[in-house]
């Protein structure tokens, strides 16, 4: 099985393979999968460090594995009202919900009390599955940048 311990911020070699995966999934520390390729990887991360839709993997023989965003359940809080999204995002996040933002919408993991929420502000809600990116938060790794490296003896 390969083995991947190292993130590279960026890469101008081939990419060798890809895994598709949903956002829980990225969110773990270790992951045994099978690659979009059949092979088998374990992908072993610093805890609290979610892997990024984009980012490249080294194995350990050096192989660049492709990280990819999986399009699964999400809800899609649609307007074109600058002050009803503003207070949408307010309130969703007031509530600790993980939500990904972009201009004039806001998605999260289906829920129909935050779906209700959005829609008495005015919003659309859009069911279509979706790759869910959600922020990071202000205080933890944006994932810029960061290569680690991990000894496991």
């Amino acid at each position: 099985m390969l083995q991947a311990f190292e993130r590279l911020s960026h890469s101008h070699d081939p990419i060798d393979d890809s895994v598709t995966l949903d956002h829980d999934t990225r969110k773990k520390a270790r992951i045994k999968i099978t690659t979009d390729q059949g092979q088998e990887l374990g992908i072993f991360m610093q805890r609290g460090h979610p892997l990024l839709v984009g980012e490249v993997l080294e194995t350990e023989c050096g192989l660049l594995i492709e990280v990819k965003g999986k399009a699964e359940p999400v809800s899609t809080a649609v307007t074109s009202d600058w002050m009803d999204f503003s207070r949408v995002c307010y309130h969703l996040g007031n509530r600790h919900t993980t939500l990904q933002i972009g201009e004039l919408w806001v998605r999260f993991k289906p829920d129909h009390v935050l779906e209700e929420l959005a829609e008495n502000y005015g919003l659309t809600i859009d069911r279509t599955p979706a790759i869910f990116e959600p922020e990071n938060g202000a205080y933890g790794n944006q994932g810029h940048g960061h290569s680690h490296s991990h000894s496991h003896d």
